[in-house]
């Protein structure tokens, strides 16, 4: 029997909007640079980023200005950022060439596929997953990306000692992940409930706008147990 993981169902829809002429450009010349193709095999990660550092993902890194922010201020970590909407991408790939940042790749495929195929067992140190796409509605709460299997996937990843880091402004959702992660024995969570936003991650656009219409943010931080 196929694994839940294996459905056709995707947590995102393409919803591409506006593609500027920079945008395109920059997908064009530097993703070659910057980008990592999908591949079915496992990378070495090492070798793309020629060093050993430590490494953190970034699923659904949006227009890219908190991953760009957090790769700038941690020179001495290495990100991957996976996206699949081509103007966010072009966005993040402008921040790159702006900011000169030498530690930060970009992966334009489904998470499942890349953490399942290419990224080998314990290689993270840290996984961001900031503000998924809620889908409000019960009868889309199965394309939710924050489920026990895609949980589970991500320990076998996360090394030992390393962090997941969710955060959302939708209360329901909030709840889900909340129990999503306790409910799995490989982690602890670091507060008693959702954690202080920590000092890396900043404010995005699309947050300070949640908060104006009311919105509380919530962050959740949980830790890989070392058993």
């Amino acid at each position: 029997m196929s694994s839940p993981l294996s459905r056709s169902i995707r947590s995102y829809v393409l919803r591409q909007g506006h593609f500027s002429n920079a945008q395109r450009q920059a997908c064009e010349t530097l993703l070659p640079i910057y980008g990592i193709p999908f591949t079915e095999n496992t990378i070495d990660l090492d070798q793309i980023f020629g060093r050993s550092a430590p490494r953190i993902l970034e699923i659904g890194s949006g227009m890219g200005e908190t991953t760009a922010a957090i790769a700038s201020q941690q020179p001495d970590k290495d990100f991957l950022a996976i996206e699949v909407h081509l103007p966010g991408i072009g966005s993040l790939l402008e921040l790159i060439r702006k900011l000169q940042l030498t530690n930060l790749r970009i992966i334009s495929h489904d998470a499942v596929a890349v953490i399942q195929q290419m990224l080998p067992g314990q290689s993270l140190d840290g996984v961001h997953i900031f503000f998924p796409d809620p889908w409000p509605k019960a009868r889309h709460h199965k394309r939710r990306l924050i489920q026990p299997d895609f949980i589970a996937l991500l320990c076998e990843r996360i090394k030992p000692g390393g962090y997941l880091h969710l955060a959302t402004d939708w209360q329901h959702y909030a709840e889900h992940m909340l129990q999503v992660l306790r409910d799995e024995p490989r982690l602890t969570n670091t507060a008693t409930d959702y954690a202080p936003r920590p000092a890396y991650r900043p404010l995005t656009k699309f947050e300070q706008r949640g908060l104006r219409l009311g919105h509380t943010i919530r962050d959740l931080i949980f830790i890989r147990n070392s058993a």
